[in-house]
């Protein structure tokens, strides 16, 4: 009878939804030789040839998909075992691993640490900036516990199997222009159309925000956006609106409320919305896990 390593059989996931050594590596914090030592000492132990060459690198052999394929059911019912005998004590302690895009982390995820570290001090939460894409296969392979991202009108997300998507807090989008734009008139809407001639600040190509500002001025100015600038990062692209006099689509929790160089406006054409999300595993939650979800959802009520 063979005894199958956890640990091991993790690893294995890992190479299965991250597709090679290096990035199985790179996303636990390991070097590339000792995945592939642990993972040989995987094959030895099951007798069985689990990789095999693919040009530079390897993949995995049918052996190789079929233990992958048992690894993740073991490994989650690990995941629920842990989880129901954390419950059973009540206690609130251990880890929590969360990320989130910037806005989140600064809004909702560092007051959610703030209030975790007053009421329930044997509680270590460890919280990161990301964007729900890169966070997805660390989340569905148990080495993230929470995700916050977003999605906006027009643009939803799709819901993976096994993941539980929750809506935490929606806010109108608003355009963000110099404050010395020519349409920058006090509390007046500003038409998304009207700014074709304009230059565009948004993020990285491949991200929600992305596809939503191309999106947004196809759909309702008719045109493709001059989008010279690409920052995930919110306080850049406000930057850039007020040195290069670019505009903006952000939602109001990366803006500042009192900036003296922006004009913050309502679109003209429609009432576009952002939505953030929770998204977390399918399953039992530790406890750990349902009182920082309780303190994410306590902040995102005072937002509103």
């Amino acid at each position: 009878m063979v005894a199958l390593d956890l640990r091991r059989l993790r690893l294995l996931r890992e190479f299965e939804e991250r597709g090679t050594l290096g990035a199985v590596a790179a996303a636990l914090g390991y070097s590339p030789s000792a995945v592939s030592q642990q993972l040989t000492l995987l094959e030895k132990e099951t007798g069985a040839r689990l990789f095999e060459k693919a040009g530079r690198g390897v993949r995995l052999t049918d052996a190789g998909r079929l233990l992958a394929g048992h690894a993740r059911l073991l490994l989650a019912a690990a995941e629920a075992a842990t989880a129901d005998l954390a419950a059973l004590s009540g206690e609130v302690r251990g880890t929590v691993r969360a990320g989130g895009l910037q806005s989140a982390a600064r809004r909702l995820l560092i007051p959610a640490v703030a209030r975790m570290q007053a009421e329930h001090p044997r509680l270590r939460v460890e919280i990161f900036e990301l964007e729900l894409e890169q966070s997805l296969p660390g989340l569905r392979l148990g080495t993230v516990d929470l995700v916050i991202g977003d999605e906006y009108d027009g643009h939803p997300r799709p819901r993976a199997e096994g993941l539980r998507f929750e809506v935490l807090y929606e806010e109108p989008l608003r355009l963000v222009l110099p404050a010395a734009h020519p349409l920058a008139t006090p509390s007046t809407p500003v038409p998304v159309a009207a700014l074709r001639t304009d230059v565009w600040t948004a993020s990285a190509e491949g991200t929600g925000h992305h596809a939503m500002v191309v999106g947004t001025c196809r759909a309702l100015g008719g045109y493709e956006p001059d989008l010279r600038h690409r920052s995930s990062d919110a306080d850049v692209q406000l930057e850039l609106v007020r040195a290069a006099g670019v505009v903006a689509l952000l939602p109001p929790l990366t803006i500042p409320r009192d900036d003296a160089a922006i004009a913050v406006r309502p679109i003209a054409e429609t009432d576009l919305r952002r939505r953030l999300f929770t998204v977390t595993r399918d399953g039992p939650r530790t406890p750990a896990l349902t009182a920082f979800l309780e303190a994410v959802e306590t902040e995102a009520s005072r937002l509103s």
